[in-house]
């Protein structure tokens, strides 16, 4: 298994629909054919020293390998590629985390 984290600050400047827009633009990310699994969030609020609640958007990818990984991130990928082209001007700052079982 390999996931793909992504932090998305959002411009503040963003209409509700337009952020709407976006939490289903990264719901459709699940219709690729290399994502095994897809979850988006939003911060919980927990009040904690240790936590950051100063992104908007978390996504979570879940691939079967690093090869669907790589594959998702290539320009044959229309569903990442659609999002990436639709979305970018939303996004002030995106930060990855990707990881693989321990």
């Amino acid at each position: 298994m390999f996931l793909h984290t992504v932090h998305f600050w959002l411009k503040s400047d963003l209409t509700p629909a337009q952020r709407a827009d976006f939490l289903a633009g990264c719901r459709g990310l699940g219709e690729s054919q290399h994502v095994a699994g897809l979850r988006v969030g939003v911060p919980a609020g927990t009040d904690r020293e240790v936590v950051d609640n100063s992104w908007d958007v978390q996504l979570v990818v879940e691939f079967a390998d690093r090869g669907m990984h790589d594959a998702y991130q290539s320009a044959d990928d229309p569903e990442h590629m659609g999002f990436v082209k639709a979305f970018k001007t939303f996004w002030t700052r995106v930060l990855i985390y990707d990881s693989v079982e321990a």
